[in-house]
This record gives C-alpha cells, structure tokens and sequence, in this order.
C-alpha cells in the first residue's frame, strides 16, 4: 500500500510539470548577423520569421503551444556563430536553429547540432556542399543552393547570349566559392567560356585592384556572388571606373536584392540573376505575402525574408506531422513533408534534406526585379550527392 501511495504522490507531483511542458512555448533560436555587412541579410530573415511567428501564433500557435524567437548576433562569422548557437541549444534550451547566413556558419553550426541532438534550417546559405558532401542528418535547407541558381541564370544565359565569355569576381569563403563553381560548372556545359577567376577579401572596400585583369580578359559577362554592403561597392566602383559598360553583370541570388537595390542605384540595371524567389512572382499566394510583408516590415521582402517566412511553416509542419517536438520524430517528419510558402507548394527531398523549388532568372528594371526566365523544380535540383545518411 505504501508503494502505492507513493507512486500515486509522484504521479500527482509529475501531472502540473508534464501539463506546463505542453502549453510551455516552443522555442526557436535564430542566429543571424544583425550587425556589419550583412546584416541586410540578417534583417531580412528576422522580418520574415517574426511575420510567420505573429501569424502562426495568431493561429493558435502549433499544436496548441506558442513560438517563441530568441534571436543572437552571429556576426557572419562562423566561430561567433557556433558560440552563440551552444547558448542557445545548452542555456535557453531552444528545440530549433535557424537563421544562419554565412555559409562556414551553418556547416559549423551543424556538426554543433548533431553533438546537441538538435535540428536546423537554413534560409539563406548557398554552398551547395551544406546538402551534398557535408551534408548532415540534422541540418535542411528550405533555400534554393548554388546548383539550383545557377540552373536558372546558365539558362538564359545561354538563350541570350551564346558562347559567352565570362569572369568571375567572388567573395574568398565558402558561399563565394562554392556559387562560382556552380555556375560555371553549369554555364561551360552550356558553351560558355571562362576568361578569368579572382576572389575579394570579405567586407572589401576597394576592388579597383582587380579591375586590370578583368579588362585583361575582354569578358562579355562578368560574374559575382559578393552580397550585402560589398555589392554596393562592387557595383559602384565597376561604374566608376567604366569596368562594367557594354559589359552583362549577372551573379548569385544574393548579390542585388531588395535591401541593397536602392544604394546601388543605376549601377544595378540590367543585372541578371537565377532565384527561387521574386516579389514579382504572380500567385494568389505571393500577392498575399508581399502584402503583408509590406505592411509590417514597411519594406519589400527580398528572397531572405520570403524564405525565412516559410521556415517555420516547415517545422510547424513537421511537428504536426510528427505530433511532436522530440528531435528524432520531427526530423523523420521533416524529410519528404510538403508545404506552402509564398513560392507556393515546396518538398524537402528526405536523401539530401535539400527543398526542391521552381527557379527563376530575374532581370533588374529601372529598380525593379522583373522574371525572364523560368526552370522547373526536376531540372534545377540535380542528382542527390548526400552520402552521410
């Protein structure tokens, strides 16, 4: 009877505690740059999780419980980002990362997650090695890769301009790299020709310095995955100093986007680039979006914001599926689960946790971004590399 009794005095001790885990909110951490070159970016992915966050929480929230966001500095910078990241997985506890937008953040914020048992998304890293060769049981991308931009942008190149001669101007890290790879890789295949290849530090203020070899080179096409604040001065010295005339600008789905586009200016017309995102996208679901965006943002959302925004329709999907927040559940629900984001229907294919979405090649008009092409989700993806699991 004693037993009994003190079974039933545990049991009645456990029920408040079990109770309060159920309605406790779900915590997501969210390490971003929210200060130095690309906190544009970091901006961006903060409107977008905080516009999803309102309404999903607005709607009840998932499975009853509230989201919560706790947001960190990361800076960019991937030792930054992985002590930021160990705060949040060991001291607030949080079930889910996301936010990551330097590619060296997020593969190393990965390998911390496995250790941590805990699940990530990025919204925003391109290196296509994040899914392929270092790709990890605990990490998805919601975003477009490298391999998939450079589908769309390979694309119309070669429809407009066959046989190009192109140099690539790229930032010296992982998603700078990795992005000139991809498309060369797929803009060769297409008959294009490679003319010249250099690699700006980060955060560079002058690059007049490579200019002598890109006049060298005599490209028709000059090619760049710089992004944020480095775009702006790109883009201004290449006018400045008469680099880019006659000259087609295209690059990576990060380099002119909606936060930079104004303090570029003119320098930006005509540049091309390959997206999984536009604001010019013409759905129901789209229209809807950038309404809304606008409204609490006052801003237009770039393919950061929109892509942010769908990250945590993916894990209210996943956690619902699963019926659960427990790591292993969820992260078996998240590989093959359908669902909508402003682009409309996405699939995250379960062999490299990679999203599978139609790609765009979008052209900028006299400030702004309008489509001129289009490449089916199939035929950007590519082959499922991912060996690791």
């Amino acid at each position: 009877m004693k037993t009994l009794a003190r079974t039933a005095f545990l049991a009645a001790l456990a029920a408040p505690l079990f109770a309060a885990a159920q309605t406790a909110p779900i915590r997501i951490g969210v390490v971003t740059p929210l200060s130095g070159t690309y906190a544009g970016i970091g901006q961006q992915v903060k409107w977008g999780l905080d516009l999803a966050a309102a309404q999903i929480n607005a709607g009840g929230g998932v499975m009853g419980r509230k989201l919560e966001l706790i947001y960190e500095d990361e800076e960019a910078n991937p030792a930054v980002a992985t002590q930021k990241a160990e705060k949040l997985f060991q001291v607030n506890k949080v079930d889910f990362l996301t936010g990551t937008v330097n590619s060296g953040s997020t593969l190393a914020v990965g390998q911390l997650a496995e250790r941590n048992n805990k699940l990530i998304a990025t919204t925003v890293s391109f290196a296509d090695s994040i899914t392929t060769d270092k790709c990890s049981p605990n990490v998805f991308r919601v975003n477009a890769r490298a391999g998939m931009q450079s589908a769309a942008l390979a694309d119309w190149l070669a429809r407009e301009k066959p046989q190009a001669t192109v140099f690539y101007l790229g930032p010296d890290y992982e998603m700078g790299r990795s992005t000139v790879a991809a498309f060369k890789s797929a803009a060769e295949a297409k008959g294009s020709k490679t003319v010249g290849e250099v690699y700006a530090p980060l955060d560079n203020k002058d690059y007049s310095p490579f200019f002598g070899q890109v006049r060298a080179s005599r490209p028709g096409v000059i090619y760049t995955s710089v992004a944020g604040n480095d775009t702006v001065r790109l883009f201004s010295q290449l006018a400045e100093f008469g680099v880019s005339r006659n000259v087609q600008i295209v690059g990576a789905s990060g380099t002119v986007t909606s936060q930079n586009l104004a303090a570029i200016g003119k320098a930006a017309d005509g540049f091309v680039t390959g997206v999984g995102y536009s604001p010019s996208i013409d759905s129901a679901e789209n229209r809807k979006f950038v309404s809304e965006f606008e409204a609490a943002a006052k801003a237009r959302p770039d393919l950061y914001g929109a892509d942010s925004y769908g990250v945590l329709f993916f894990y209210k999907a996943a956690v619902e599926k699963a019926q659960s927040t427990d790591t292993d559940k969820v992260r078996a629900a998240m590989r093959g689960i359908e669902w909508q984001t402003p682009q409309g229907t996405k699939t995250l294919r379960a062999g490299d946790h990679q999203a599978m979405q139609e790609m765009y090649a979008v052209r900028v008009v006299g400030g702004e971004f309008k489509i001129v092409g289009k490449v089916g989700a199939v035929a950007a993806i590519g082959a499922d590399t991912c060996t690791r699991f």
